[in-house]
């Protein structure tokens, strides 16, 4: 009733109900309506969707691990350890599989509000008298909302606290906090980026600055044969944009390479989906930022290389 009156709110766009609480092999139960699946966009890989109590629509995640296709029923049970009552006189029946979306419907099954009501319902009721007192009382966990203006993002979860006897929880209040709880590791994160940076061009100078040194006879003969002095230059350059060249595209294929483990194992855990074949436009910075870290590396041995005096370096020779 308390859903239902947040509905009728003239601020309230959308209302999304969810019911939790069971379970099937590890994958959480949740009773819903169809708006839950068009709200991420996700798309129906075989089967339909629910057209009555005691249907389900899996995830694509969970239909691949539990081994659930449409026709096929299953017995829910209470919790999410997998060790709860199980609801065996009440068996849902599998109407379709979504298509994966990346999103959490991959790790859900999805069923109508009434499936959920019904199997606690017919679980715990001893009588008719006492099934319909239940149906009277009959409760969602918690519901989406969407707003009709930008204005009720600021007004309404304040009215739901002080009004209510639920709790409004703001998305991007909770994701800004959270940020800021986590923000430190990233700072430090990135600033361990920033040591490792100039370490690199640090190592990038000094191994320039030794091949100058030890290569001072090859250079004065490249000098003699004719090369110019931005020519000798240049090489150095060259080989210092070789160098970065080389460490991006090792650094962007190990770090690719770690991250599809790190999915493979969230993968494994039931956890977040995470790939490493995915390239972001940020990327592309790493070999510019490589580049500019090389050329500053390589700008003082290459201008020692510039103004060698050959003919004092071959009468030492």
């Amino acid at each position: 009733a308390d859903a239902q009156a947040l509905q009728a709110n003239p601020q309230v766009a959308q209302l999304i109900p969810l019911s939790l609480g069971d379970s099937y092999r590890g994958f959480r139960i949740v009773g819903t309506t169809p708006d839950y699946i068009t709200h991420y966009g996700a798309q129906l890989a075989q089967g339909a969707l629910w057209a009555a109590p005691m249907q389900a629509v899996a995830g694509a995640q969970a239909a691949r691990a539990a081994g659930l296709v449409p026709g096929v029923q299953f017995v829910g049970s209470h919790g999410l350890g997998g060790g709860g009552h199980a609801h065996g006189d009440t068996p849902y029946t599998v109407a379709g599989v979504l298509a994966p979306c990346g999103c959490v419907l991959d790790r859900l099954i999805l069923t109508a509000s009434e499936s959920v009501w019904q199997v606690h319902e017919k679980a715990t009721a001893v009588d008719e008298e006492d099934r319909k007192a239940l149906q009277a009382e009959r409760e969602i966990t918690l519901a989406l909302i969407r707003y009709k203006s930008p204005l009720a993002a600021v007004t309404f979860p304040r009215f739901v606290n002080t009004t209510t006897d639920m709790q409004a929880a703001a998305p991007a209040v909770e994701v800004t906090r959270l940020l800021r709880m986590v923000g430190v590791g990233t700072d430090v994160l990135r600033g361990f980026g920033a040591v490792l940076l100039l370490a690199a061009a640090l190592s990038v100078f000094i191994a320039l600055w030794g091949a100058v040194r030890e290569r001072r006879a090859d250079l004065a003969l490249l000098r003699m044969l004719g090369a110019s002095p931005a020519r000798v230059a240049a090489l150095l350059v060259c080989e210092a944009l070789w160098l970065a060249l080389l460490a991006s595209v090792l650094g962007l294929a190990l770090g690719h390479l770690l991250t599809g483990l790190v999915g493979w194992l969230l993968q494994a855990e039931r956890s977040l989906p995470l790939s490493g074949w995915l390239w972001v436009p940020a990327v592309a910075w790493v070999p510019l930022a490589a580049a500019g870290v090389a050329m500053a590396a390589a700008l003082i041995p290459a201008l020692h290389a510039r103004r060698m005096d050959v003919a004092q370096l071959l009468n030492t020779r």
